[in-house]
């Protein structure tokens, strides 16, 4: 059990629920009123891997790297591909923000791990987790669209260049 006095590890564990409260930029760039947050858009990632995760898969490694994918962003923040930063320049930053934040955790190299997971794609859980991330976007542009009449089309454009599996594709809307 982690020694609760430990304040490195309580900061690290208070800063990391700021992600609660971190907007998604695309969202906010489109002109969506109360857009989802950065945690609520891993939770739907989190959702979809443990309603579509095929059995083949560890699951449960999936869901760790589901939560993990975007925390980095509450260093970072949530950069867009039409931000001016190379995807290198990104994930050099993604990676030292989560590097530095879960250095106080007893498993970090394991949460280091999984966020190389998900940015590589080494396993076939890596890969599932980025395709539910791309299907949550797609999803919830869907919501946006019905919900608040904004044109969210591109959102689903870009899922779709990314979503490979058929039945994802169809879920995406493509």
């Amino acid at each position: 059990m982690p020694d609760p006095r430990r304040p490195d590890l309580r900061a690290c564990l208070i800063e990391a629920l700021t992600l609660k409260e971190l907007p998604r930029a695309g969202w906010v760039r489109v002109g969506i009123d109360a857009p989802e947050s950065v945690a609520a858009h891993s939770w739907g990632v989190a959702w979809l891997v443990l309603a579509l995760c095929p059995s083949s898969l560890d699951r449960g490694r999936a869901l760790a790297i589901a939560v993990m994918h975007d925390l980095a962003e509450v260093r970072t923040g949530d950069i867009m591909p039409t931000d001016p930063i190379t995807r290198e320049e990104k994930r050099t930053l993604e990676t030292r923000a989560l590097d530095d934040l879960v250095a106080p955790v007893a498993r970090a190299d394991e949460l280091r791990d999984m966020l190389q997971d998900y940015m590589d794609g080494i396993t076939p859980e890596g890969r599932f987790v980025k395709a539910c991330d791309k299907l949550d976007m797609a999803l919830q542009a869907h919501r946006y669209l019905a919900r608040d009449g904004v044109d969210t089309s591109e959102f689903v454009a870009s899922a779709l260049e990314s979503l490979q599996d058929p039945e994802l594709r169809a879920l995406a809307g493509g």
